[in-house]
């Protein structure tokens, strides 16, 4: 009971947070975040199973080309385009998951990263569908969300797209705090520590893989969705391999083993940047920095602190009885 009543008060400052927050550029930056966390949140479940994708940005790019040429070239409305946009990048997912996950750790996380230079190349250069290098410009905003009688939402400022990656990432935590409480995760964690033993008690671990794989990809292309529709402009260049590479260093430096890891670890990592903004161009360095201090000194991540510190304190004070 305390614990939802946390939950609430936190959602609850979550929607006030526009109330305090005057600045349009801080508020982009918490729509960053939001993306960010859904994305991190989307690759934890994956590596759940053992697996590690390096190709994250590639399915968010398919997310945000199919979401955005839906709009412009059949008039689609953003709300039936976001979730056709989640459903391509997880379709594609389906497509080559029963071939990919057969193979173990390193390579599989190899393939996933072919595969996001792949899609990112096959953008580049279908020119005549997807722009090219050029990109799609002029991209349309989401349209105005309208219940009759009740409210009437525009999105022509930075408070309405905060409000609404607040509801996706809300929706996101969502499903995969269930996904915790099932014994999807439990055959998931099985497959994580040993395919064979899990095999070997019934659990199917090409198909438990393969819907890791799909339901991390939908997300990603949620994701990429709501980028697209955001920022109005798409080119390959937003989706190169870095951009994997930082998704995956937000999960393991927020602790993958924990639920609040990745959102953690997005949360912090990209601001960071922001607050250092004159060392932007090192940001690369700053991140590999980061992750080689979490992987030596806290293996269990960011979110892992309050129990090393509540450890450390119940230490200090046995320590201290023992002096007196």
């Amino acid at each position: 009971m305390v614990k939802r009543a946390g939950y609430a008060a936190i959602v609850l400052f979550l929607f006030l947070v526009p109330l305090f927050i005057r600045g349009q550029y801080y508020l982009h930056i918490l729509i960053v975040v939001g993306v960010n966390v859904i994305l991190a949140s989307s690759l934890r479940i994956l590596t759940t199973t053992g697996q590690f994708s390096l190709g994250h940005a590639g399915f968010m790019a398919i997310g945000a080309y199919t979401s955005a040429l839906l709009t412009m070239k059949l008039n689609l409305s953003f709300w039936v385009s976001l979730p056709l946009g989640g459903i391509a990048s997880g379709l594609l997912a389906l497509i080559i998951g029963y071939p990919f996950v057969r193979v173990k750790r390193a390579y599989f996380a190899m393939l996933t990263l072919f595969t996001g230079e792949v899609i990112r190349l096959v953008i580049t250069e279908w020119r005549e569908f997807t722009g090219g290098s050029t990109g799609l410009l002029d991209i349309p905003p989401p349209n105005a969300l309208i219940i009759p009688g009740l409210l009437s939402i525009g999105f022509t400022s930075k408070e309405s797209y905060y409000y609404l990656v607040l509801a996706l990432v809300l929706m996101t935590l969502l499903f995969f705090y269930r996904v915790e409480r099932t014994r999807i995760l439990a055959s998931f964690l099985a497959i994580q520590q040993d395919d064979s033993v899990a095999e070997s008690v019934g659990i199917d671990t090409t198909g438990s893989k393969v819907l890791a794989l799909c339901v991390g990809c939908f997300f990603a292309g949620i994701a990429g969705s709501f980028y697209a529709h955001y920022i109005l402009v798409l080119s390959p260049g937003s989706f190169m391999v870095l951009q994997s590479i930082y998704v995956m260093v937000y999960v393991i430096v927020g602790g993958r083993r924990s639920f609040s890891g990745p959102i953690w670890g997005a949360l912090i990592l990209t601001f960071i940047p922001e607050v250092f903004r004159g060392l932007k161009e090192y940001q690369p360095f700053i991140f590999s920095g980061i992750l080689f201090v979490i992987i030596f000194c806290l293996p269990t991540g960011l979110a892992g602190l309050p129990y090393l510190a509540g450890v450390f304190i119940r230490k200090l004070g046995r320590e201290s009885g023992g002096v007196t």
